[in-house]
């Protein structure tokens, strides 16, 4: 092959190989997994991210992490918590928006931080001017190791909820709340003007969180003026009787929702009419 060839060949396989695609790199388990919680809270949610470093046979607080040090609470990344709403972060308000958690573990007290600062790496960089909110709580001892660092919600209400933190043997936990009340209200008032009102809806809202029981009875016997009543709406109806006081109507509300549900072999709501039913006659 003469030099003017060669060299046209050479350029040829280069040029053909310009633009080709990298070989995926080599894909490994990461030592520390992830996890995303969306939890609800309210008509909105709070959004957790974190990494789940192990035990691994090591002693963790005071040893692997430092007492009265900055941890970046778990592995890799900071955590990040999103709220879609205000809220109060054991009882102090914090605006909507996205935050990095990071905590300062000691023998009798942490430190909690929100930061400003989301995407950090460790706590390397972390910097105290740039916290949202930092508070103090009490560590619980737990029973038994945990060997996961494990980050949850708890005692979930319709607009409350605690975020929990554990590993080894201990365990802090703090209250998050919103107070949509106001909202809700209102948007109950303006979709009753609608053509299609939502009575069973607002009836259990004024129900769970004690409103006007008699507005949301009334509310209830417009929702059993449907032809063929569900079980779950006599159910309903029965339960918000018994909390207005007519034991005696909640227990007919209770027994017609008793018998709809065993026509329909509801096994359910055979059961938790029943429940109602048994109560009233107490």
């Amino acid at each position: 092959m003469n030099k003017g060839l060669f060299k046209a060949v050479i350029v040829a396989v280069v040029v053909a190989t310009v633009g080709q695609p990298v070989k995926a790199q080599l894909k490994l388990p990461p030592a520390s997994s992830s996890q995303t919680i969306v939890q609800g809270l309210g008509i909105r949610n709070v959004t957790l991210t974190y990494s789940r470093p192990n035990m691994n046979g090591r002693t963790i607080f005071g040893g692997l992490e430092p007492y009265d040090k900055v941890w970046r609470t778990g592995a890799n990344g900071v955590p990040t918590l999103t709220f879609e709403d205000k809220v109060m972060v054991a009882g102090h308000p914090v605006e909507p928006g996205t935050y990095g958690l990071l905590t300062i573990p000691g023998k009798s007290e942490w430190t909690v931080i929100l930061s400003k600062n989301s995407q950090q790496w460790g706590a390397y960089t972390y910097k105290q001017e740039e916290d949202a909110l930092r508070f103090t709580v009490k560590p619980e001892r737990l029973g038994a190791p945990l060997e996961t660092f494990t980050m949850d919600f708890s005692d979930v209400k319709p607009q409350s909820a605690k975020l929990n933190l554990a590993w080894e043997k201990t365990k802090i936990s703090f209250d998050l709340v919103v107070d949509q009340d106001a909202e809700i209200m209102a948007a109950i008032d303006e979709a009753m003007k609608g053509e299609k009102k939502p009575y069973m809806q607002a009836a259990q809202y004024y129900y769970n969180n004690n409103k006007d029981i008699q507005k949301a009875l009334a509310w209830m016997n417009e929702a059993d003026k449907v032809p063929n009543p569900a079980p779950y709406i006599k159910y309903w109806k029965a339960r918000i009787q018994l909390k207005a006081g007519d034991k005696a109507g909640a227990a007919a509300t209770a027994q017609q929702g008793l018998e709809i549900a065993k026509q329909q072999n509801n096994e359910e709501y055979e059961r938790l009419n029943g429940q109602v039913l048994a109560e009233a006659k107490k």
